[in-house]
């Protein structure tokens, strides 16, 4: 495979000749930056981890530009910290047992630029060769303008494949800005409460951001305890984990349905639940 950006990389953690490596992927992520891959995509990796016929393929699209030094590395210059993220995602893909870890490398300034179709076609190669049942990626509601671009590019590379070489599902999931608002309805809800000490193993790698006060640990495995408990007010919890996503499969099956309408149908039926509760307990 060959990439846009010269200093791409692809990692196959076990050592399989590249060719199989890709062509085993049945869970997919595509990510933004370091670590996003273990908060969204989780779902994935733990139904990959031990089994011998699924497997999961992470890319991470951006080169990890614009971290602040952390209380470890407080001299080390940006492209020194850009390794160092680097180096903690391959550490990852080995403790989750990834089938393949694709970084693109790409700044985000580039990602945000959205005439520019590099990351497009280095996406539609990626899913041509492995060719996964299900993908991953951010929801087209976060609030980090980086990954909803990332969500983008993904989009139209899968409708840029033939129908029948599309992923069977398309997930966006909760980064920077969580999904309990959806409608229950809507709502793709994964049950992650298995595996708790891998899921912890797999944020603690990322060392670089965790060190700088931002503890994207904790905050990750409180939420998906909350998501599970908030679910639902008048039954037990089914988990004791969930992971919120959005199903973005009817843009893959669709090519003309309109980005901006489909996310607006998820907002307008936020809205309409809150005021129809509101006008039925007001009497209104």
């Amino acid at each position: 495979m060959r990439f846009r950006q010269p200093t791409a990389e692809l990692v196959i953690p076990d050592s399989t000749p590249l060719p199989e490596a890709l062509r085993r992927t049945t869970h997919l992520g595509v990510a933004a930056h370091p670590d996003d891959l273990e908060i969204m995509a989780i779902d994935g990796i733990l139904q990959c981890f031990g089994s011998s016929d699924r497997w999961f393929c992470g890319v991470e699209v951006t080169d990890g530009g614009g971290s602040p030094q952390d209380d470890r590395h407080p001299s080390a210059t940006a492209d020194e910290m850009r390794q160092i993220r680097r180096k903690e995602q391959v550490k990852a893909a080995g403790i989750g047992e990834y089938g393949a870890l694709i970084m693109l490398d790409y700044p985000s300034a580039t990602v945000k630029n959205g005439p520019d179709r590099s990351l497009r076609d280095d996406l539609i190669e990626i899913l041509s060769e492995t060719r996964p049942e299900m993908v991953y990626t951010h929801n087209l509601a976060d609030k980090h303008d980086t990954h909803v671009a990332v969500a983008l590019h993904l989009i139209e590379a899968v409708r840029s494949l033939d129908p029948g070489l599309r992923p069977r599902r398309i997930y966006g999931c909760e980064v920077w800005r969580d999904l309990d608002w959806l409608v229950d309805a809507d709502k793709t809800v994964f049950d992650v409460g298995r595996r708790k000490n891998l899921q912890a193993a797999l944020l603690g790698v990322f060392d670089s951001q965790i060190s700088r006060g931002k503890r994207y640990d904790l905050a990750v495995m409180g939420r998906r305890r909350a998501q599970a408990t908030f679910l639902d007010s008048h039954a037990v919890d089914r988990s004791d984990a969930a992971l919120f996503a959005m199903d973005l499969t009817p843009l893959a099956e669709r090519d003309d349905l309109d980005i901006g309408v489909f996310v607006k149908a998820f907002l307008e039926r936020f809205h309409r639940d809150v005021l129809d509760r509101i006008h039925l307990l007001s009497g209104n």
